[in-house]
């Protein structure tokens, strides 16, 4: 088993920065996982959602523009469709993840980091 922490991540978003100061402040080390410029393959997507252990639409950010200009909220999609979706579109999905071993968690508040630590 890796003990390491990795958060996966997009820089500009205001959550994943507090969750990475927490992490920081923690003295943890971690791999810090931009998604937009390594991006995440549909069956690591699927991992993290397994390791969330939340249905794959709580991990859809339905409030994003493009949500709602490609409809998905009146589509009935499956979850391999979601996903791929979500991978396809990054903004789509709900940040950060932060995953450590076999659990990981949505960091939506930026505290949720401590279930963690």
């Amino acid at each position: 088993m890796n003990n390491r922490i990795s958060i996966y991540h997009k820089p500009t978003c205001s959550k994943c920065r507090a969750t990475l100061a927490l992490l920081k402040e923690s003295g943890q080390e971690f791999d810090a996982v931009n998604y937009y410029e390594v991006p995440l393959t549909i069956e690591r997507l699927r991992e993290l959602i397994e390791k969330l252990d939340l249905p794959v639409s709580d991990l859809l950010r339905s409030d994003e523009p493009l949500a709602r200009s490609l409809k998905l909220a009146e589509r009935q999609l499956s979850d391999d469709e979601l996903i791929k979706i979500m991978v396809e579109n990054p903004d789509l999905i709900q940040r950060p993840i932060v995953v450590r071993d076999d659990e990981a968690v949505l960091c939506r508040p930026p505290e949720n980091i401590m279930k963690l630590l």
